[in-house]
């Protein structure tokens, strides 16, 4: 990630000596692989507003993105899929301010087109003949869904651990799995090549999306106006059409 973003950098710079309308500042975004649709589109609305703005998203799971963040890696905006995360960052002084709630999703069974492996429930994660998968622990959506599952009292077979839900995503859609918990936004995004079940509403969570301006962003005007961005009627309006609820 480092070798990245310090490419983007120099890229950047190269473009300063250009003519009118070249890239002259890079502002990077941390934020978690569920918002990987979202603030794709947020990404070209701002750079449409602010033409001299390169947003380069750094997409992975909340908890990799804290700890790039606490060990030293550029970034100027951090967005995880929990707050609990936000939190470690904010305790060590790495945020400026205090962070935004700006979106809020839910968990949902992803299963793959046709549902091959006959999925009905939560308690079909107990059953060894199936193949399941979840996030990793340490990873929102993996803390989230082993909390529904011991909510529902269930001890899931689980035959892989994935590192973000983008990648447990893949897998279900190419048929590598027969069900996983994703949230409602990854179910939506996956054009039909997977098939979402409701969970039951007593042990389903909420999850919610903190945003903040790091400490450490050399660019904290852009970084603000990104944050302010995202908040605004347009960047709900986006949130809103990929699945997610208002803050």
């Amino acid at each position: 990630m480092r070798i990245a973003v310090a490419l983007a950098l120099a890229c950047t710079l190269c473009a300063c000596g250009g003519g009118e309308g070249t890239i002259q500042e890079t502002l990077i975004v941390s934020a978690a692989a569920s918002l990987h649709d979202a603030f794709s589109e947020i990404e070209s609305g701002f750079e449409t507003e602010n033409p001299h703005v390169d947003v380069v998203l750094n997409l992975a799971g909340s908890s990799t993105l804290r700890e790039q963040i606490l060990d030293g890696s550029p970034a100027d905006v951090y967005a995880p899929a929990a707050v609990a995360h936000m939190d470690a960052v904010a305790d060590a002084g790495a945020v400026l301010g205090e962070p935004v709630v700006f979106a809020r999703n839910r968990l949902q069974i992803a299963v793959p087109a046709g549902n091959p492996g006959g999925v009905e429930n939560l308690h079909d994660f107990a059953d060894a003949a199936l193949f399941i998968g979840l996030c990793s622990e340490g990873v929102p959506c993996g803390d989230h869904a082993r909390a529904t599952l011991a909510k529902s009292g269930i001890v899931p077979s689980i035959d892989t651990n994935e590192p973000d839900v983008r990648a447990l995503l893949t897998k279900i859609a190419e048929g590598e799995l027969d069900a996983g918990i994703t949230y409602v936004t990854d179910v939506a995004s996956a054009d039909g090549t997977v098939e979402g079940i409701d969970l039951p509403p007593d042990v389903n969570v909420t999850v919610e999306y903190p945003i903040a301006v790091l400490t450490a962003s050399p660019h904290r005007d852009l970084a603000k106006a990104f944050v302010e961005f995202v908040s605004s009627d347009r960047g709900q309006e986006v949130l809103g059409e990929r699945g997610f609820s208002p803050p």
